[in-house]
Parts: C-alpha cells; structure tokens; sequence
C-alpha cells in the first residue's frame, strides 16, 4: 500500500511516501500498527485530533473506515480555508 504524508507529518515522519506491506484492514489499525514501527511514527501521530485522512484520494471521517483492496492513504493536518 501507498502511504502519502504531507505538511508537518511529512517532516514528522520523514519522507514524503513510502510502499509498506500492512496487516491493518482500518485506518485506526494502519496507524497503530505504523506507531509499532518507530517512535518517528509515533511523534507523527501522537495527537489523531490534528490528523485527516484520504483514503484512495476520498476525504475519510472516521477512523474505522476500511482500507481492505485500497491502493493509497494519505495523511495530512487539517485544511484551513483562505
């Protein structure tokens, strides 16, 4: 699966995207089982609040939204209008 960080998670993680074999079949589980990985993940992640998510280019709401037979998730902060 794709894994897209923008903005500050970005940085928090360091590197704009990577390709990663997962387990997880939810967003929730996605995160959890990143956060496992490395405290880099776990900086990134550590306030879910000021975190949104787009599952295969789709705005998600809740957490627990399935990423089964998904191609892509990305994570960004909260987008501010302007």
């Amino acid at each position: 699966m794709k894994i897209l960080y923008f903005s500050w998670l970005r940085e928090k993680v360091g590197v704009p995207n990577e390709e990663k074999d997962i387990k997880a079949t939810t967003v929730i589980g996605l995160i959890e089982e990143l956060v496992q990985l490395e405290e880099r993940y776990a900086m990134a992640f550590s306030d879910l609040k000021s975190v949104r998510v787009a599952v295969d280019q789709k705005l998600v709401q809740d957490l627990k939204t399935s990423i089964e037979n998904a191609r892509e998730v990305a994570f960004f902060p909260p987008m501010t209008g302007g």
